[in-house]
This record gives C-alpha cells, sequence and structure tokens, in this order.
C-alpha cells in the first residue's frame, strides 16, 4: 500500500474508529476500553499510547477507494469502512485465541495479556461495535434501500468469515483436504471480507448493483491471491521480513495450498505429515519434499491466475478517476509483497 493512500484515507478512518469505541457505553468498565484500543494499535496494555503501527487497514482502504472509483464521496463511506476494520479485528482476537497464538503484530495478542474469557469477551464487544459503526450510513445521503444491502452484504459476510474459520479448524484434524475445498474455506475465512469491501464501497458510492457485483469479483480473488501469498511466505518467506518463523506453518501442520499440493503429489510427504511430531531436521525435510515437486512454482501459478482475474473483473467495472489506479496500485502491491 502506497504513503499516499495511507495519507489520504487513514486520518478520517482512524477519527471514526476511535468515536465508535469512545461512545460505546461502558461505565465503570474503563479498563475494557483498553482491551479493545489495544488490538486497534492505538495503546499498550498499560493504556499508554503505542508509536507502532499494528496493521495496514487493507480492507478498509480498499473500501474507500472503490467508493470513490464507482462515482462517490469517499467520506460518506466512513462508517461503513470502520465496520470492517472493526469486524476483522474482531475475526483476529478470537483466531488467536483458537490458534493458541502468543504474538500478532509483534506484540502479545489480547488473550495472552488479559486470559481467555477476557479476549472472547472483547472481541465480541469489537463485532458489536461493527454494527454501531455501520449504524453511521443512516446518517448520509444514501437511500434506504441501499442502506438495507449493505447490511444484507455485512450480515452475509459474517456468516461467510465464520464458515472458513470453522473449516479451517476442521481441516486441520483432517488428513485429507482438496485443493477445491481448501479454495472454498479461503473464500469464507480470507476473500469474504476483502470481495464485501470493495462492493460495499461500490455500493456506496453508485448505489449501483450490478457495479457492484464486478467490485465483489475484484475483491473476491483478490483475497483468494491475497491468502495464497501468505502461505508461500508462510514457508519460503524471509522471517525477518514476515516477523515469523518459516518453519511456523510446518510445525503446526497447516494445510496451506502448497503443503495440499505437495500431499497430492508426494507419499513420501505424506507419510512425514503423519508423525506425531516435528523435529527442526523434519521441517527441512518437508520444504525439500515441497521444493521437489515444484509446490512454490503451483501455488505462485494460482496465485498469478487469481490476480488475473482480479484486474480482469476490475476492468469490467471501469473504475473512475484517481481511484482506479488507487485500486490497481493496491492490488500490485498485495501481489509483490514479501510480508
Amino acid at each position: 500500500m502506497t504513503q499516499q493512500l495511507a495519507n489520504r484515507y487513514l486520518p478520517a478512518l482512524d477519527a471514526t474508529m476511535r468515536q465508535v469505541i469512545a461512545n460505546a457505553p461502558l461505565n465503570g468498565a474503563e479498563d475494557f476500553r483498553v482491551m479493545l484500543s489495544y488490538p486497534l494499535g492505538w495503546v499498550d496494555e498499560n493504556n499508554q499510547p503505542y508509536p507502532h503501527q499494528t496493521g495496514k487497514r487493507i480492507r478498509p482502504i480498499l473500501l474507500l477507494l472503490s467508493t470513490e472509483a464507482a462515482g462517490g464521496d469517499w467520506q460518506s463511506a466512513l462508517p461503513a469502512a470502520a465496520a470492517v476494520e472493526l469486524l476483522h479485528n474482531f475475526s483476529l482476537i478470537h483466531d488467536d485465541i483458537q490458534d493458541d497464538s502468543d504474538t500478532r503484530h509483534g506484540r502479545p495478542t489480547v488473550w495472552k495479556i488479559w486470559g481467555r474469557p477476557n479476549a472472547i469477551n472483547a472481541g465480541d464487544a469489537l463485532f458489536a461495535s461493527a454494527y454501531a459503526a455501520l449504524q453511521g450510513l443512516a446518517e448520509t445521503d444514501l437511500d434506504p434501500k441501499t442502506i438495507l444491502s449493505i447490511w444484507a452484504i455485512f450480515n452475509r459476510t459474517n456468516l461467510e468469515l465464520t464458515r472458513g474459520q470453522h473449516l479451517d479448524m476442521r481441516f486441520e484434524r483432517q488428513e485429507t483436504v482438496t485443493v477445491e475445498a481448501y479454495i472454498s474455506m479461503i473464500s469464507g475465512k480470507s476473500a469474504a471480507l476483502v470481495s464485501a469491501c470493495a462492493q460495499i464501497g461500490a455500493l456506496i458510492g453508485s448505489s449501483d448493483e450490478a457495479l457492484a457485483s464486478h467490485f465483489a469479483a475484484f475483491g473476491r480473488d483478490l483475497g483468494i491471491a491475497f491468502q495464497i501469498r501468505d502461505d508461500i511466505l508462510g514457508i519460503w518467506g524471509e522471517p525477518e521480513m514476515t516477523g515469523k518463523s518459516a518453519a511456523t506453518d510446518i510445525l503446526s501442520r497447516k494445510k496451506s495450498l502448497p503443503v495440499l499440493y505437495g500431499l497430492a503429489q508426494s507419499n513420501e510427504l505424506g507419510a512425514l505429515y503423519r508423525r506425531p511430531s516435528f523435529s527442526n531436521a523434519d521441517v527441512d525435510e518437508v520444504v525439500e519434499r515441497l521444493n521437489a515437486v515444484q509446490a512454490q512454482e503451483y501455488a505462485i501459478e494460482q496465485e498469478t491466475r487469481y490476480f488475473q482475474e482480479a484486474v480482469q473483473a476490475l476492468e469490467d467495472a471501469n473504475p473512475q478517476g484517481k481511484a482506479s489506479q488507487g485500486l490497481i496500485s493496491l492490488a500490485e502491491a498485495l501481489f509483490q509483497r514479501n510480508v
């Protein structure tokens, strides 16, 4: 994401999100407000200002760009942009609990500091806050029919997120997973919210359902390509860039796209994955087996295909103005990233 996009949208987005959290009725529970502000990157665990970035805000920026590219005023989309970022952070808090993850963005996760029960509650509060933010659309000039359509997309996306997460957790215990089933899973867990951002943004900008469907397709394919890039970096990424060991995904038996492809190609790799535990030497052997069947090359091919389909869907949408180039730049930055 370019710094120019961040400078254009993030101050107003941040102010909108802060207002939503400030307006939450938490009388007698100000310590709870710290738990909500912490994952958003505003404070540390002691409620002191936090000086480092904890998220790129890709999804809300995509929504605001889509609003502008569809011919609308991006500032009218701020309630929806705040809503999707709050929803995203709700999902991350719960995901960290379910994955038993100690760190996110280089610092302890919410559950690691305050315990699992408090973290579940904080995630639930951000979920509710997302709807409080979305309610702000009622104060814009959008017609009621368009607002109801946006609510329907938002609700459907919530179910898709949880469906995808369910499949992801189920796949951890499932010995055989097809590539098709994996794409279905990431279409819910990773791509659904990206798709919703582009679709909602286009609806706010145009109130045109047909136009918004092209933006939705763009976001869906971009979201799938985004996740495949994560899968590649999870095995072959540079630890100093990604912030985690390249062995992490293998040690956790994560069924990412390269691994699924490798398991389908190599019986030896399948035998490795049936071992009760992995040593460092086993991790090295897994990577060697994946390299032998060209799993990284396969994943890059799939990532490229979905990226190209996303670009085609965006061309079909015929985005307008400077925001159209912003969408292309954002997509290319996500496609080429190494973190």
